[in-house]
């Protein structure tokens, strides 16, 4: 299993395509483990002639859990990511992050300015209130917690199945089998629900990220769904007007979570975004 010792922890990574080629660290989101960024996402990277990264976050999956009562903020988490290209011998990469994610790979750009070829943050935010303000149904998902799946299986997956539903895309949306089986390959892979907890606790230590984020200076493209009921609209909005020079692409139909038939979207916004890195002056 490749596993490599990063920011005093160990990081779960796997990687595709040619480690000469121009690489794509893919940042995942709060809970959700690499398997997030699927083989299939991946394999557009590295059509493009891009070496995709793809990692557990520190307590989730298969990376270090941390235990009651320890507690970090998003720095740590960037720390963790710039951590894990010290491992891979990787000087700059491209940096695409989806939700906390985003808010990881805005932390790497703003704080590690020499790491960061081109910055992609998708359905993210900045911390600031006006940007994270979720609606009531979306805002339980991360505050119900789920079913003890080892005393009723069944109504974890329900309860899993039916957040999906909540937060994800309209325009978009999964088959209720696509569901089951992606709440039940996680359960199976790995399950730390006081670690997503913790990565929540992070999110709202670490707070209102404006300031930083007006000192990123590579290409930056934020990509948001116009139906995210999670992280609203006025979150790209406000990232995108903050980052200088950053471009906003707004996606009709796209809630808080990333379709198969929304792969192509994702994966040109991260080339757009490479493109320019790669511009002259």
């Amino acid at each position: 299993m490749p596993k490599a010792k990063a920011n005093g922890i160990e990081i779960y990574y796997e990687t595709f395509g040619d480690p000469a080629n121009a690489p794509v660290l893919l940042i995942n989101g709060l809970g959700s483990q690499m398997t997030r960024w699927p083989e299939a996402f991946c394999g557009k990277l590295t059509a493009k002639g891009y070496f995709a990264i793809r990692y557990d976050n520190r307590d989730v999956g298969l990376s270090t859990w941390f235990k009651p009562g320890d507690s970090y903020r998003l720095e740590d988490m960037a720390a963790d990511a710039v951590g894990l290209l010290d491992a891979l011998n990787i000087e700059r990469a491209h940096l695409a992050g989806v939700s906390m994610g985003g808010m990881i790979a805005q932390t790497v750009a703003a704080k590690y300015p020499d790491r960061a070829l081109s910055l992609t943050s998708i359905m993210s935010a900045m911390g600031d209130p006006e940007g994270m303000r979720s609606t009531p149904e979306a805002g339980a998902v991360l505050n119900t917690p789920a079913p003890d799946p080892t005393k009723d299986f069944e109504a974890f997956v329900a309860h899993g199945m039916r957040n999906a539903r909540t937060i994800g895309s309209p325009g978009y949306p999964w088959t209720d089998e696509q569901i089951r089986q992606r709440v039940t390959s996680e359960y199976q892979r790995a399950y730390n629900p006081a670690g997503v907890a913790r990565q929540l606790a992070a999110i709202r230590a670490t707070g209102d990220r404006t300031e930083w984020c007006k000192t990123i200076a590579c290409p930056t493209v934020v990509l948001h769904g116009e139906a995210d009921p999670l992280v609203p609209l006025a979150g790209g909005q406000r990232t995108a007007a903050t980052i200088p020079g950053a471009e906003l692409r707004v996606i009709p139909g796209m809630g808080h979570d990333l379709p198969p038939a929304l792969y192509d979207t994702v994966a040109d916004a991260i080339f757009a975004a490479a493109a320019r890195a790669k511009a002259p002056a």
